[in-house]
């Protein structure tokens, strides 16, 4: 398969430099794009790489557009990353489609789903009672969709996705677990996607909800009640606790934890590996961890900071005794 350099920017914009004819047969990084192989450069830092590269075409920022230009034929856009996801869509479009019933005949759908007449349930999938699925949703392999489950049009869930299993509510009782029925269900808005085995548990009285636009990478855990605001994006592995509210526009970083009955504003940026243990309430990057390093050396750290609190104690002991030596 191959597409023609002036074909991509006739269909995606763009300021071409070079051949509109250059046939490009594959796209690729910087570092091994081949002589007919389309690449985009994102981040100044990589202009070195930009030099070096043999891709028959870069996308570039127009403040590398000279760069781009001695080094031979690019695309300037304003913005080379969105513009590089826009190439992939327009390049798996050309790919061949083998064609597939919509409903694979190892799914299990029950009579009483609703599901519209564009969605797609692949190998294997349970889609159970009373659920509903909106049009141009994809259900890969191995998808539950639990029993009055929602999810919107154009959705995309991979292979192993659980919706609507229960969510984790147990009554302690003479040291035995009571089991708290979860009556709610999952919502999921309009194209959401959803990484592998990834889980989203039914709420416990109120649904579950997922809002438009959101993406979730796999092996996230979201707790009952959980609430996820538009267009918020999180990394592998992820755990969401029961009852927190994720606002909208937010992104969380692979392995973060969220607690539970928490709320974070819009706008708001977890790092990697962080455990949020209070709401936040205002916009901006937030870091909660202890970094990393040689064993020994984190040990002693760690024995430190079990002595911060005493030490901030003599600390404030200590000057008192110093304003008092002064006032005498």
């Amino acid at each position: 398969m191959a597409l023609r350099l002036g074909n991509i920017v006739d269909t995606l914009g763009g300021e071409l430099h070079g051949d509109a004819s250059v046939q490009i047969d594959s796209l690729a990084t910087l570092e091994v794009a081949s002589g007919s192989a389309l690449s985009f450069l994102s981040n100044p830092r990589y202009q070195q790489q930009l030099a070096a590269s043999r891709a028959a075409c870069v996308i570039v920022a127009p403040a590398m557009r000279d760069a781009a230009i001695a080094r031979g034929s690019c695309i300037v856009t304003a913005d080379p990353y969105l513009y590089f996801a826009r190439v992939t869509q327009l390049w798996k479009q050309q790919l061949p489609r083998m064609a597939a019933p919509r409903i694979h005949a190892s799914a299990v759908v029950d009579p009483s789903a609703q599901l519209d007449d564009t969605a797609s349930i692949g190998p294997l999938c349970v889609v159970e009672r009373g659920a509903r699925i909106g049009a141009g949703t994809v259900l890969k392999s191995r998808v539950t969709v639990g029993e009055d489950c929602v999810i919107g049009e154009r959705c995309l869930l991979h292979p192993g996705v659980v919706i609507g299993a229960d969510g984790f509510g147990f009554a302690l009782h003479e040291g035995r677990w009571e089991k708290i029925e979860q009556l709610g269900a999952v919502r999921i808005g309009n194209d959401v996607e959803i990484g592998a085995n990834t889980c989203i548990d039914r709420g416990a009285l109120q649904d579950t909800v997922i809002e438009d636009g959101v993406k979730l990478d796999n092996l996230i855990q979201i707790g009952h009640n959980v609430r996820i605001g538009r267009h918020t994006a999180m990394a592998g592995c992820v755990g969401v606790a029961g009852s927190a509210t994720v606002g909208a526009h937010c992104t969380v970083g692979g392995g973060a934890i969220v607690l539970g009955h928490l709320t974070l504003a819009d706008h708001v940026n977890i790092s990697a590996a962080s455990v949020v243990t209070r709401s936040i309430m205002q916009p901006g990057h937030y870091t909660g961890m202890f970094p990393i390093d040689d064993n020994a050396a984190w040990e002693k750290n760690a024995a430190t900071l079990k002595q911060l609190h005493s030490l901030r104690e003599r600390i404030k002991v200590l000057e008192k005794h110093l304003q008092e030596s002064k006032k005498s």
